[in-house]
């Protein structure tokens, strides 16, 4: 793998760890300073950084310092806020504007994620025109996108922008195929064998 997604969050003291809720933590939750620690020890990998909620990008970038891994990390999120200010303290570290936003939200508050029908037929029709306007909010250079309304005319919009396309999450062989047929730059999964099966040549 040239590239691994890590969910940040904070906990109530302000130490950051892995996960993607507070409600799905465990006891003893991983470290985001012990992650890093192992991605800076291996210099081909580079980190996906993404960050739940405005409110802790200080902390964040402290941390990427710390392990001179600025100039290895996309920074991605649904929240434009949290991109902006990742901007001001840091501008060398690259961000990604994640859409649509996740199901969970720190395991408070469900939000929509089109997964079929008329609803996404209509989101996917309608992001080639709504994507440089999404990646324009933050400055992002990449679109990490739902898989699911990932078309060739919205890859095309990006690179055209010079920005590219990560699809999630990705756990089927023939979907990492067809990704790759529709010109996606990485892909976001929860099992890497799937690109040896798809023989997909995309980023992990």
């Amino acid at each position: 793998m040239d590239m691994v997604e890590l969910d940040v969050i904070p906990l109530p003291d302000g130490s950051l760890v892995l996960g993607h809720s507070l409600r799905e933590l465990g006891p003893d939750p991983p470290t985001f300073a012990r992650a890093l620690a192992l991605i800076a020890e291996h210099e081909g990998t580079s980190l996906l950084a993404d960050v739940k909620r405005p409110g802790y990008e200080s902390a964040l970038v402290e941390a990427l310092r710390r392990h001179d891994l600025i100039e290895r990390t996309l920074a991605s999120s649904a929240e434009v806020g949290a991109l902006q200010a990742l901007r001001r303290i840091e501008p060398d570290l690259r961000r990604g504007r994640t859409y649509p936003r996740d199901r969970l939200r720190l395991g408070r508050r469900r939000t929509l994620v089109p997964v079929a029908g008329p609803t996404l037929a209509a989101v996917r029709a309608a992001l080639p025109f709504r994507i440089g306007r999404l990646l324009a909010e933050a400055d992002a250079s990449v679109a990490t996108l739902q898989h699911r309304i990932i078309s060739r005319s919205v890859v095309e919009r990006c690179h055209a922008r010079g920005a590219a396309v990560f699809a999630w999450t990705v756990n089927d062989p023939a979907l990492v195929a067809r990704l790759d047929g529709l010109g996606v730059d990485g892909v976001i999964t929860d099992d890497p064998r799937v690109f040896a099966v798809a023989g997909a040549t995309l980023q992990a």
